[in-house]
């Protein structure tokens, strides 16, 4: 392993076009077998997570499933609404969507209590998560109508339209983030080489890393489906760590053949730059791979998926860095050498010396390290206070589920979503309570869960019924005699009992007459039992927004005392509830369970990686409390940001009072993978001075020195890449972008060049322990032997 990367480097600089051509076939190779293969995406089995997952399923085993379902609402342009003008209007959107293959069923339209809304409801055909898909020919039908009556306003929205308008907006963000992350980081990379061409070679091998994982990503959801955040992830960190480790390698072949002054060949230079910095890249990629992998103890399908696309990038980026970058250096170097003459005669007739290989810190760098290095002590305790000081904010830490209700209101279908709650607020939730026994005991179940549905309604926090005259029979009215008998047929018993069993999916005349009996009803709880009588679901409507205390409160006192006193009661069966609250709090329940049994796996991982790379005891243990330092802190502000509302302007956001609960979890494992990044580059450069004889204070600054520019250019592209997460409307990427950004600023300012060499000051060679002092190495002339002794 310590000489595979200049082996590697060797054999691509003597073959370098068959080296680049073989990288650019793989790449297309990977996309061709991705975009053969397409993308299994995840079923919403894949999504149960605790009780409401138990529930879902039971449901479905009983064909009682939640279906895809979509509200086109009707209401006067100004003025009050027109029945009559309405009702044609119901009457026009009823055809168009019983006449399209994508739509199950449609129910009679029911009028808000105020009279100001007719609301059409129609359940699509297919699984929930196929909405998105779907909901595409009934919004053109839905607009078409809302054209032929210029008087009226027919709007739509539901899960399926709201999902396709959060996937179009996180399409447009992610493309406004490339916007402002590519220029920015070829401004970085030009600032660090001046050289065009020099600058692009990061960007390409970045780029078409991510194109390669993006293909690979396809072909391994047929392993793990894709959860749908697969490709941003690769996005995401694909440009970060791509550009990092391009970056690394580049300057360090700068720099030997700065030393070198044209005594080594271009072949030679690359194998000493794979020698040093090619192992770091990949101890830093292996760090990064090991820390995600813990994700996958979270039995996750989201995080399953973000775990896939992070290692298969990093993998990738580390790949290009051993086998395309340095036939790239070697062309480059070769037409380099050719021009070193002209450019060595033009620097002499202005005058200027020629360039010295030492790295130059800087008085950024200079100033930054000087505390550490004439007071350790003091710089060590004052920055592990602020650290602490920053962390403190995370204690109050609270975890939320975002659902529907906290999308960005630029979404048009959310604008919908936000007046169709208003005019019918007992469709913000429904509690699903699921119930299996056996036939004989159904009409006892029914018995029990109608009794519970009464007891809901006598509960405040749940939706009261709504009197008919407020609903049913103006909407008859307005609909005609012949609607108004298909929604009394809805009703009935066989109707209630199965309303999406099979003989309403296969039989076009029944699903041509069928309507959804919860748009007769909306807030009165009901009952729907499976063909076989095992399996019965009871809706209860709950008048307030998923993620709002009382809606979680009537969760709780649904499962704690409702529950319990009805059908609780009866001995066999088996109970459980489901519905958007439930989901939301079952899996930050599941996330917290995973939290400790993931968070110490990477403890371990990050110590045992630290301990094979550099040997020493006391530099493993170093390692995995800095990362939890840079990781706790970037939390603290995280919860100080985004938790409060202070920063809502600031940042364009809506605070959701809480973080959204994957964001915790999932960036303290990227967190602790990408410090890794720069423990192993910084640490790599003492451990080399060290071993070329310097004492350990003499090699502790050098290394810093040599490091600190490129970390810290490392760092402004990383931090440009996650900062422009920010801009996005999504909170929850918001909070990742910020997070992460924030992290890897604190990583390489406060920890990379204060904490770290502070602590090894002190330490001395006491960091080391148990290896001992290595044997001066010097610096052979030859290709190989330089290789050889960079390596150590």
């Amino acid at each position: 392993m310590r000489h595979l990367p200049a082996r590697m480097a060797r054999w691509s600089a003597r073959h370098a076009g068959r080296a680049i051509a073989g990288w650019f076939a793989f790449v297309v190779l990977c996309l061709v077998a991705g975009i053969s293969l397409g993308t299994n995406e995840a079923t919403t089995e894949d999504f149960w997570v605790g009780e409401a997952g138990r529930a879902e399923a039971t449901a479905t085993e009983g064909g009682l499933e939640r279906s895809p379902t979509e509200r086109i609402m009707i209401r006067a342009r100004s003025g009050e609404l027109d029945m009559a003008a309405a009702g044609a209007a119901a009457r026009d959107v009823t055809e168009r969507m019983r006449g399209l293959p994508e739509v199950e069923s449609v129910a009679a339209p029911v009028r808000s209590k105020d009279g100001e809304v007719l609301l059409v409801s129609v359940v699509l055909d297919g699984p929930e998560l196929e909405g998105k898909e779907n909901v595409v020919p009934l919004l053109e039908q839905t607009a078409a109508v809302g054209a032929d009556h210029p008087d009226l306003v027919v709007e739509e929205t539901g899960s399926p339209a709201i999902s396709k308008g959060v996937n179009d907006q996180r399409d447009e963000d992610l493309a406004l983030s490339e916007r402002i992350s590519l220029p920015v980081t070829l401004i970085t990379l030009l600032i660090v080489f001046g050289s065009v061409i020099m600058a692009g070679v990061p960007l390409l091998l970045a780029l078409s890393s991510i194109a390669a994982a993006i293909g690979l990503s396809m072909v391994a959801s047929h392993v793990m489906p894709d959860a749908g955040v697969g490709t941003n992830l690769i996005l995401l960190i694909g440009l970060a760590v791509g550009v990092d480790y391009t970056l690394f390698y580049l300057k360090r072949e700068r720099e030997e053949r700065a030393r070198a002054g044209g005594r080594l060949s271009p072949e030679a230079l690359v194998e000493l730059a794979a020698a040093t910095a090619g192992r770091a890249i990949v101890i830093s990629g292996l760090a990064v791979i090991v820390s995600t992998a813990t994700l996958y103890l979270a039995t996750d399908v989201i995080f399953s998926s973000l775990a896939t696309g992070t290692i298969l990038v990093v993998a990738v980026a580390v790949a290009s860095s051993l086998t395309v970058l340095p036939a790239l250096l070697v062309v480059i170097g070769r037409r380099a050498d050719r021009l070193a003459p002209r450019r060595a005669a033009r620097r002499a007739r202005r005058g200027k010396p020629a360039r010295s290989g030492k790295p130059e810190t800087g008085r950024v760098f200079g100033a930054l390290l000087r505390p550490a290095r004439t007071r350790p002590a003091l710089t060590l305790c004052l920055s592990v206070l602020v650290m602490l000081g920053l962390t403190v904010p995370a204690l109050g830490l609270k975890l939320i589920d975002p659902g529907k209700d906290t999308f960005s209101r630029d979404i048009p279908a959310m604008r919908v979503y936000d007046r169709l709650t208003a005019s019918f607020p007992e469709l913000f939730v429904t509690h699903e309570v699921v119930t299996r026994s056996t036939p004989e005991q159904a009409a006892q179940v029914r018995r029990a869960l109608e009794d519970l549905g009464r007891r809901a309604q006598a509960d405040p926090l749940f939706a009261r019924a709504s009197k008919k005259a407020e609903s049913g029979e103006s909407a008859e009215d307005a609909m005609g005699a012949e609607d108004a008998k298909s929604a009394q047929d809805a009703q009935s018993p066989e109707s209630r009992t199965n309303p999406q069993g099979p003989e309403n999916r296969t039989n076009p005349q029944n699903r041509e007459n069928s309507t959804d009996p919860r748009t007769t009803a909306l807030s009165e709880p009901r009952v729907r039992t499976s063909a076989d009588g095992r399996i019965s679901v009871l809706e209860l409507p709950v008048s307030h927004p998923a993620p709002s205390a009382e809606a979680i409160e009537s969760l709780s006192r649904l499962r704690q005392d409702h529950i319990p006193a009805t059908v609780g009661r009866l001995s066999g069966v088996e109970t459980a509830v489901s519905g958007d609250v439930a989901r939301g709090r079952d899996y930050v329940s599941h996330e917290s369970d995973k939290l400790p049994l993931v968070l110490g796996f990477l403890l371990l991982m990050t110590f045992l990686m630290t301990v094979w790379a550099f040997r020493s005891v006391v530099l493993g243990a170093i390692g995995v409390v800095l990362n939890l330092l840079s990781a706790g802190a970037s939390l603290g502000l995280l919860v100080l940001v985004f938790q409060g509302t202070w920063a809502e302007g600031l940042l364009a956001f809506d605070s959701l009072g809480a973080i959204a609960s994957r964001v915790p979890l999932f960036l303290v494992v990227i967190l602790f993978g990408l410090s890794m990044d720069y423990q192993v580059f910084v640490v790599s450069r003492i451990q080399e001075a060290r071993q070329n004889g310097m004492p350990a204070r003499e090699a502790v600054l050098e290394g810093i020195n040599q490091s600190a520019k490129v970390v810290t250019s490392a760092a402004i592209v990383m931090v440009t890449v996650f900062g422009a997460f920010v801009a996005l409307h999504l909170t929850e990427m918001k909070q990742m972008g910020f997070c992460l950004a924030v992290a890897v600023l604190l990583d390489a300012v406060v920890i990379r060049l204060m904490v770290l060499p502070s602590v090894l000051l002190l330490l001395g060679e006491r960091a080391w322990w148990p290896a001992r002092r290595p044997r001066r190495t010097v610096r052979a002339q030859e290709p190989a032997a330089g290789a050889s002794a960079a390596v150590g």
